[in-house]
């Protein structure tokens, strides 16, 4: 129920346990399918989490959308999920990287596939800091 409120999505199909035992084959509620594409992201962002930080890599990685997304079974609330990330294409030039994602469950079934496609931008060449945490700063 949380996740419904964040999302504001409160179709039965996500909160009403009773409604999907008696009128779906799929007997029980399912994970919402934003719910799927943040871990995703989370994968997207384990995945570049060694090389944002280093200082030998010009370009910045951010992330530009995913495509394809299809969600091929559903994921019954309690499932395991397991995401595959892996960067198919990088191209340089474009500044640009696109990585294949599968979803599986605990069955070993996949439950969702997408791409997610990467803007690589230039690196700032040293670090910004807000205002008010620079020395001698002013506070109002």
């Amino acid at each position: 129920m949380l996740f419904a409120g964040l999302t504001g999505d409160f179709s039965d199909t996500h909160v009403n346990e009773q409604y999907m035992r008696q009128r779906s084959s799929v007997g029980g509620r399912i994970a919402h399918g934003a719910l799927l594409i943040g871990y995703m992201s989370t994968a997207s962002t384990m995945s570049i989490a060694h090389v944002i930080h280093d200082d030998d890599l010009t370009d910045f990685p951010v992330s530009a959308g995913y495509d394809r997304i299809r969600f091929l079974r559903p994921v019954l609330l309690g499932d395991t999920v397991t995401v595959h990330y892996v960067v198919e294409t990088v191209d340089k030039a474009g500044g640009r990287s696109i990585a294949g994602i599968e979803v599986s469950n605990q069955r070993g079934e996949l439950v969702a596939v997408g791409r997610h496609v990467m803007r690589w931008t230039r690196k700032l060449k040293a670090p910004v800091s807000p205002p008010s945490a620079r020395v001698g700063a002013r506070r109002s």
